[in-house]
């Protein structure tokens, strides 16, 4: 008998954020296994998800060719029609002019799944490109509750996004601090790395209700209840400003620390304030040592003198045209806020032990330098932008950012941004779901809520959206409120869906279209983030084997849209491999170059630490900040009507903030990732679902017997908005006042018989029908999937 025809291809695995390093092996023409790459800088390890790709690609219930619906939404059978490619796409982009041409582009929403737990970044900038050429400003891409505080609230203190561009530098940090995030589920190259890291003597520090993962090791596990985390942050840094394990000189020279504040209206203090000629953009500190105000220039980045003299705390009488004024460095305002928060207060806040408190605290400061990472763990609340800042203030404290062992911005390759940022006009920005009410959350940047988006279809507020674009985003499976999602799916007059398989999301859809797995498709990949020799290298990874049916892949189908819609000029023609060269030009690397080398090239790109203090024309280059500076205190905030400190709002929907309602629902309601399945994807891999077969809510021993629960029991979980059910699972290390649940659960797994759940009625496991939308952050839009109260019970 002949040896098999075997190939072993060089690739990496696009299903979540790790993108792993990996090799496929294919045995006669079919795709038989993925196996970790230990030659790639993320290649050190394969979750179960990876190496169950081989099922993904040949499930014989993926979507395969375009579907048409026949029949009206609310028809229990939608008479799903195959039809051509060339009718889908023709009849996508009639709906779409028509929609543009009577109401606006801006009537037409774009829904995308989240990079960070799907292949769509094989594809998202050309998405976006769509978007805009398109004319819309309306993107629903789950930013308010997978990336907003890693990306957007920190932008008000760095001036960037920390720690989601900023980087934790895992290799070479002394201390690590992991704060609603546990990478041995979403991110197993992080957790390689730290696993490596503790081996060579760095600590560890785990703030997260459940002790999972990395938690079993760290040296300090801070089990923080869900929704407290900012009491918590604001906790450890006052310890630190009160012990003084503070980084001094760098919250002087680099934080806008310093910079006075006024007692009357809370904005900083202007030289425009002090005399009548006087600027409105320089703004003053206080000289303890000449006991006089001293200028700072935010044009040139400096003082009037050099910064170990100014002042941090105290209370500073100043002269201006109108009278004496005692004004206050911000820092100062900042440790009266954090002075709240003592150990005894966190304890009773956060229900987190005052002694532990003090070890988070000193083990920052004695194991500098700290790098840091945050989750959606601390993302789904409706204080998400307070937790957020909170942790961005406590690690400024550390002075570790853009530091060797710190939060680093790791050096990539010159490429082109191809996101068509250029092709939005002013205008069209300005109208925005969502900018209105919530000016400096996400619509800030083009992103709008689930519940925004929900409200603009049925509500027609601020306008009426006719239309939906979906790439791959299970929103009612993935958002609060699925029912009202499910209303405003069915309102729509024209949606386009594409996806691997018909979901709950998908049914409601006019066209549906079979998208490939990345394992069928090219895909350019610019840097792996994660590590300096991971965000130089570029790869270009090849097809494993060839899309089954009539799948396209995601950049496929944007750019035969894009043509039929009239776009094409601005999309190369049309042509992919003319987009990948413009994209790839600055770099110098041909697509030659990396079809010839499957496992990627790494230019030679040097990664630079402290880059805000590199001068040029003895400027330094500072922060993306008003004041150049880390921004403790954010005026544009202030100006905004928000607090321009981070402080702790209790969670709306707690036993604190609504003890009658804590009565009846006693138990706080949290949910995490499961380490077998992305998110709602995934449930129906035999290898994956053998290991998980039915949905499961974890809670403490003690809640269970209390309630007449055993292990395995089927329970009801209720809350003010419904009921769904799942199996009891204990675990003695919660908190016995938290339970914690898994979204996601819709999909049936015939090949080892394993039911699917109905996804809007209590008979199903689809958590998200428990939680509500009127409870959001102010700012951002998060809503409390993580932070919500219910009662369980023995079915």
């Amino acid at each position: 008998m002949p040896d098999q025809d075997q190939k072993r291809i060089p690739c990496f695995c696009a299903l979540c954020v790790s993108r792993c390093g990996s090799v496929a092996v294919v045995e006669d023409g079919r795709f038989t296994a993925l196996e970790s790459d230990p030659l790639h800088p993320t290649g050190q390890a394969l979750c179960a998800k990876g190496r169950a790709a081989p099922e993904l690609v040949y499930h014989p219930n993926r979507l395969l060719h375009p579907l048409k619906r026949t029949r009206p939404k609310g028809d229990p059978d939608p008479g799903w029609q195959q039809i051509s490619w060339d009718e889908a796409l023709d009849l996508t982009a009639a709906n779409l002019r028509r929609l543009a041409d009577q109401y606006g582009p801006e009537s037409v929403m774009f829904s995308i799944a989240s990079p960070s737990t799907s292949a769509i970044s094989d594809s998202i900038v050309w998405i976006e490109r769509l978007v805009r050429a398109f004319g819309s400003p309306n993107m629903c891409a789950s930013m308010e509750l997978c990336g907003w505080g890693r990306y957007g609230a920190t932008q008000y203190t760095f001036g960037a996004g920390v720690p989601g561009v900023y980087m934790p530098d895992i290799e070479n940090a002394g201390c690590l601090l992991f704060w609603g995030y546990n990478p041995n589920n979403v991110r197993i190259s992080h957790a390689t790395a730290t696993t490596a890291a503790l081996k060579r003597g760095a600590r560890l520090i785990v703030v997260d209700p459940r002790r999972t993962g990395l938690a079993k090791k760290a040296d300090v596990w801070l089990q923080v209840r869900p929704g407290s985390d900012s009491a918590l942050a604001l906790g450890i840094a006052n310890v630190m400003i009160e012990r003084g394990w503070y980084d001094d000189a760098f919250i002087r020279q680099w934080s806008n620390g310093p910079l006075l504040v006024r007692p009357d209206d809370g904005r900083l203090l202007t030289e425009a304030d002090l005399v009548e000629d006087g600027s409105r953009q320089r703004f003053i500190a206080w000289n303890e040592a000449t006991s006089r105000p001293v200028i700072y220039d935010p044009a040139t980045g400096q003082y009037e003198n050099d910064t170990a003299h100014l002042a941090l705390f105290g209370e500073h009488p100043v002269k201006t045209p109108a009278g004496m004024l005692a004004c206050r460095p911000a820092f100062d305002l900042v440790a009266e806020t954090c002075r709240r928060f003592t150990p005894e207060a966190v304890e009773s806040i956060c229900w987190v032990q005052p002694e532990q408190v003090v070890d988070a605290a000193r083990l920052l400061w004695e194991s500098r330098p700290v790098a840091y990472y945050a989750w959606s763990g601390v993302e789904q609340h409706t204080n998400a932008t307070e937790i957020a800042r909170a942790i961005g203030q406590l690690y400024a404290l550390t002075g570790s950012f853009d530091d060797r062992g710190g939060n680093v911005q790791f050096a990539a390759a010159p490429t082109v941004n191809v996101a068509g940022h250029d092709l939005l006009s002013a205008d069209q920005r300005a109208r925005t779901v969502g900018l209105g009410d919530r000016p400096m959350g996400p619509a800030r940047w083009q992103h709008t809520t689930s519940e925004e988006f929900y409200r603009a279809v049925l509500d027609e507020q601020p306008y009426a959206v006719r239309g939906l674009v979906g790439f791959g985003a299970n929103l009612l499976l993935s958002h609060a409120d699925s029912q009202r999602g499910r209303e405003a799916l069915a309102a729509l007059e024209f949606y386009v869906h594409t996806d691997l398989f018909m979901n709950p999301t998908a049914e409601l859809a006019d066209v549906v279209l079979p998208a490939s797995t990345p394992f069928e498709h090219e895909a350019l990949r610019l840097g792996f983030e994660v590590s300096p020799a991971a965000q130089s290298l570029i790869q270009l990874r090849q097809p494993v084997v060839q899309p089954q049916g009539e799948a396209r892949s995601d950049m496929e189908i944007v750019f035969d849209l894009a043509r039929r819609l009239g776009l094409g000029s601005q999309f190369w023609d049309c042509d992919i491999d003319a987009a990948y060269r413009h994209q790839l030009a600055p770099s110098g690397i041909s697509l030659e170059a990396l079809r010839a080398s499957p496992r990627g090239i790494q230019p030679p790109v040097e990664t630079r630490y402290r880059k805000y203090a590199e001068e040029q024309d003895g400027i330094p280059r500072g922060f993306a900040t008003p004041t150049r500076k880390i921004e403790l205190y954010s005026q544009t905030l202030l100006e905004a009507g928000y607090p321009p400190l981070p402080g702790f709002e209790e969670p709306l929907v707690s036993p604190f903030s609504q003890p009658e309602l804590a009565e009846r629902y006693p138990l706080i309601f949290t949910c995490a990732k499961h380490t077998l399945f992305c998110e709602s994807q995934h449930r129906a891999l035999p290898s994956l679902r053998r290991r998980a077969r039915e949905p499961e809510i974890e809670l403490h021993p003690d809640t269970a017997v209390a309630r007449g629960i055993n292990a395995g029991d089927w329970v009801a979980i209720e809350t003010p908005n419904g009921s769904v059910r799942a199996r009891a699972k204990f675990d003695d290390t919660l908190n016995p006042r938290v339970v914690c649940g898994q979204h996601g659960w819709w999909q049936a797994c015939p090949e080892i018989d394993a039911p699917g759940y109905p996804a809007f009625d209590e008979t199903g496991a689809n958590v998200n029908l428990l939680i509500g939308s009127e409870a959001a952050d102010p700012i951002s839009g998060s809503t409390p999937l993580r932070s919500y109260l219910c009662q369980v019970s023995r079915i």
